[in-house]
């Protein structure tokens, strides 16, 4: 059966729904927070109910979380990867600022339309509304919420550094004492970089590089890769077992990368004179995850599958293929779910190895 949704839209569209909910979760807070102040008795205005105040806080917050949500998941984030911190900080608090106005008109609507009896586009509510938006009161739910909806971008980039669910693993603390996991790797080495670096120059390399790694990380991402380290012009990605075979995405990624990539050959071509292709080599096994550095703590993965996936990557160039990958990750691939028809290409002695690893491609 055909997918629906593609790996992107189903990340972004869950990105979404957490976002909405998450902020919704904080109005409902913030209502028993103000209906709380209104019963102090140092307060005499109190002619506003609990049910109001929760009403109109979810009615914003969900058009909020819903609007802000997704011009965060689509605008927000790619400004943030792909601008100076400066630019993009400014582009988003404008887009902010607007639909914060638009938010707290239709929240205001229901909010002074119940308050006063009046229709919701009569011209006491309406007044009602240009006051509030004037006044101080506004400025301050402002503030919050910009707050709130830069520390959900600032989740949103650190997610993306650790994986999909290793930020809070490691709040947690899961990572802290050395743990036993099993993972898939892919090395992804850059075809003929030394070639590449000597016809650009230094300078010039690095905006390639740079370029090259923006545009093939969100297919990573949407594949439920983490990006375990950028090596000069190699990038390690590792999934846990169940995101890496889910759909075939550690295969499917790479496929998903010479896909952007090839669409992108005429700028690359235009820019640099070079079409970038990468090759990979892909295997699993046991590491030893945990907690590393003290000023630049960050999680490291020790073990021999890292090394053999190295291995298995530098075949490539002999084979003449540019993906490679275990028979012990091809078994785990092959469901009938899953449309997957690899190649063998035969029985290898590793360098540095006495076992003989099965080859495949596909």
């Amino acid at each position: 059966m055909k997918k629906i949704l593609t790996n992107k839209d189903r990340t972004a569209f869950n990105q979404i729904i957490w976002i909405t909910i998450s902020w919704m979760l904080i109005g409902v807070a913030i209502a028993f927070y103000e209906y709380s102040v209104l019963l102090s008795p140092y307060v005499n205005f109190t002619n506003i109910t609990l049910r109001e105040l929760i009403t109109s806080q979810l009615i914003a917050t969900f058009i909020a979380g819903l609007t802000g949500g997704t011009v965060t998941v689509i605008y927000f984030q790619k400004w943030i990867r792909t601008k100076p911190y400066g630019q993009a900080l400014i582009m988003i608090i404008a887009v902010y600022s607007a639909v914060c106005l638009a938010v707290s008109y239709a929240a205001g609507c229901y909010f002074y339309s119940q308050q006063t009896g009046m229709p919701p586009f009569s011209k006491d509510v309406q007044n009602e509304i240009l006051r509030f938006i004037s006044g101080v009161e506004y400025l301050r739910i402002y503030i919050f919420w910009l707050f709130i909806m830069l520390s959900t971008i600032i989740a949103l980039l650190v997610n993306d550094k650790y994986g999909p669910g290793i930020f809070i693993d490691f709040l947690l603390g899961k990572y802290f004492r050395p743990r036993r996991e099993e993972r898939i790797f892919m090395f992804l080495d850059l075809r003929s970089s030394t070639t590449i670096a000597e016809q650009l120059g230094e300078e010039k390399y690095f905006h390639f590089l740079k370029e090259v790694f923006k545009d093939v990380t969100p297919p990573i991402l949407y594949a439920k890769g983490e990006i375990y380290q950028y090596v000069g012009d190699e990038i390690i990605v590792s999934w846990k077992m169940h995101n890496g075979l889910e759909n075939i995405n550690c295969i499917n990624s790479f496929f998903e990368i010479k896909k952007t990539l090839s669409s992108k050959s005429a700028e690359y071509l235009t820019k640099y004179g070079i079409v970038p292709e990468f090759k990979a080599g892909l295997h699993y096994g046991h590491v030893m995850a945990g907690e590393i550095g003290v000023v630049k703590r960050d999680i490291t993965f020790l073990g021999d599958v890292l090394n053999t996936t190295a291995r298995i990557q530098e075949k490539c160039n002999e084979f003449g293929v540019n993906i490679l990958f275990s028979k012990y990750l091809s078994e785990k691939l092959m469901s009938p779910f899953n449309d997957f028809s690899p190649k063998q290409i035969g029985e290898i002695s590793l360098r540095g190895k006495q076992e003989k690893v099965i080859l495949f491609t596909i």
